[in-house]
């Protein structure tokens, strides 16, 4: 039950059995915080939480050196075919490269298209935030809509949110969803005349984003006609020819790569909103701080390597304590959406069972990810976290300071209840009512912001993406396809074919069932 028979992954095994009974408390030596503790620029990493030590840290970085993790990680900067189930390059760290060093994909340097799309969003934005794009009724833009799903939702909508704090007077909305609700609500808010809509999909058919995009063209063209579409809709996609036959300008067509996948997009064009939200030159920054951490996942010994040391957390959780989950708690209200993007990114990446040499894997491969803002967790959940049978590591988020409110007594409170809880999962309580006894003894991760900006937000993305990469390379899995996702819709088109009375396929008797429960 593990993912290669080497010696290195022997001897973790080895001294996991002399430590798996210790407290965390245990632990606490006087030199703890000074190698489980990280200042990255405006980030500081706390680490000392864990059920480790020195030397069980030390072991890991034997296993990922035994595993020529270096190796892998160079092969994913330079372009190399590591998708093998997809025959694809893995680069959007390209995306946020800041020098013009070549980056070769089958023999072609991707860099310059990659400039060249920069400058092309660069003046997109600049003519919609500036008001000199106008409506098929001669008004400036003050609405956006970016109609998506998966990867070309969670992404943007998690950034836009996050960085509220640098938005310009554009109103953003995601539309993802096919329940009708949605595409009420968000008509029953925005102005047709002063609205853009950017339709993000690669394939320009996903079933969520074509199906909404189609319903508001077929209103534009009965309001304004047909003409009105290419003066309010731009897509982002690779397919030109479906965009123009929609309607939409080439002009306002921008280009996906097959080398970028959904979950790693935000960089992309896919992340058009974000510019919109923010301004080309906080895109920039957001890139800038990703590139940063980008450097350090590749430079960095494992001993000091951010991504990599959450990754061996994750394994040694996951592989050898049995916690099948963790909690992602931001105490920051506009981290709202930073569970949901983790969900995407880490579930959709490695939950695998099939291993890089086309095996059944019979080891644990990916863990389950959820959680929730604080405090609003603390009065659900975690109950559960404290008193409860399972075991769930938490990874705590927030920022020092936030200059932009004035209610600085509210921040302080916030963050005092962050470091509690971090230290009562910890430290746990002894009573002797059995009911209000904290076992304690439960592992946490903090990571501190100095205040949440463009620059630090792209490198903490950055360090949740290399984090996915290792976890995937030492459990020796794929973390870059998801043919899992593709039954459900294969299914979901026969059904919908069965409801509109197409067809009358057999299906199990449940589902049989419900299908005439659904028709009539």
């Amino acid at each position: 039950m593990k993912p290669v028979n080497k010696e290195s992954w022997n001897k973790i095994e080895q001294y996991f059995k002399v430590i798996k009974n210790k407290r965390i408390t245990d632990f606490f030596d006087p030199d703890r915080l000074k190698h489980f503790t990280f200042d990255f620029n405006t980030i500081y990493f706390d680490f000392s939480k864990h059920r480790w030590d020195q030397k069980m840290l030390d072991l890991w970085v034997d296993f990922a050196e035994d595993m020529q993790t270096h190796q892998a990680i160079n092969a994913m900067f330079k372009g190399a075919i590591i998708n093998k189930t997809e025959q694809r390059a893995v680069l959007h760290t390209a995306l946020r490269q800041q020098d013009n060093q070549a980056v070769l994909v089958n023999g072609s340097n991707v860099i310059p298209e990659i400039r060249a799309t920069e400058k092309k969003i660069k003046n997109f934005t600049d003519k919609v935030i500036s008001g000199n794009w106008k409506g098929t009724s001669g008004k400036p833009i003050t609405d956006i809509v970016n109609i998506g799903i998966g990867g070309s939702d969670l992404g943007p909508k998690m950034v836009v949110k996050a960085l509220s704090d640098y938005r310009n007077h554009l109103k953003v909305h995601f539309l993802s969803n096919i329940d009708p609700f949605e595409l009420d609500a968000l008509l029953r808010h925005i102005d047709l005349e002063t609205t853009l809509f950017l339709v993000v999909s690669k394939s320009f058919s996903t079933q969520e984003t074509l199906t909404n995009a189609r319903a508001i063209q077929q209103i534009y063209k009965q309001k304004f006609g047909a003409q009105s579409i290419g003066k309010h809709f731009a897509t982002v996609s690779t397919q030109v020819a479906k965009a123009q036959a929609f309607g939409i300008h080439p002009d306002n067509i921008f280009p996906m790569w097959d080398w970028v996948g959904g979950r790693y997009s935000l960089w992309s064009p896919a992340g058009l909103a974000i510019p919109l939200a923010i301004g080309f030159e906080n895109f920039q920054l957001l890139k800038l701080g990703a590139s940063e951490m980008d450097r350090h996942f590749k430079t960095a010994d494992f001993h000091q390597n951010l991504p990599a040391i959450a990754a061996f957390l994750t394994i040694l959780y996951n592989n050898f304590y049995g916690f099948e989950t963790e909690a992602y708690i931001p105490y920051a209200d506009k981290l709202q959406y930073l569970p949901d993007f983790l969900q995407q990114l880490i579930m959709e990446s490695n939950g695998k069972s099939v291993s890089l040499s086309n095996d059944k894997v019979n080891w644990q491969t990916g863990n389950i990810v959820w959680g929730n803002i604080g405090t609003n967790a603390q009065h659900s959940f975690f109950q559960l976290l404290h008193q409860g049978t399972k075991i769930v590591p938490v990874n705590f988020i927030a920022e020092k300071q936030n200059a932009q409110t004035g209610f600085k007594a509210h921040h302080q409170i916030l963050l005092a209840n962050m470091i509690a809880q971090a230290e009562a999962l910890m430290i746990g309580d002894s009573n002797e009512i059995i009911y209000k006894n904290f076992e304690g003894n439960r592992p946490s991760t903090t990571i501190l912001l100095e205040e949440l900006t463009p620059q630090n937000l792209g490198s903490l993305l950055a360090y949740y993406e290399h984090k996915t990469f290792v976890e995937a390379w030492l459990w020796q899995i794929n973390a870059f396809d998801q043919f899992g996702v593709e039954l459900g819709k294969r299914l979901a088109q026969n059904v919908l074919e069965d409801l509109k009375n197409k067809t009358q396929r057999q299906h199990d008797a449940s589902t049989n069932a419900l299908i005439q429960r659904v028709k009539n």
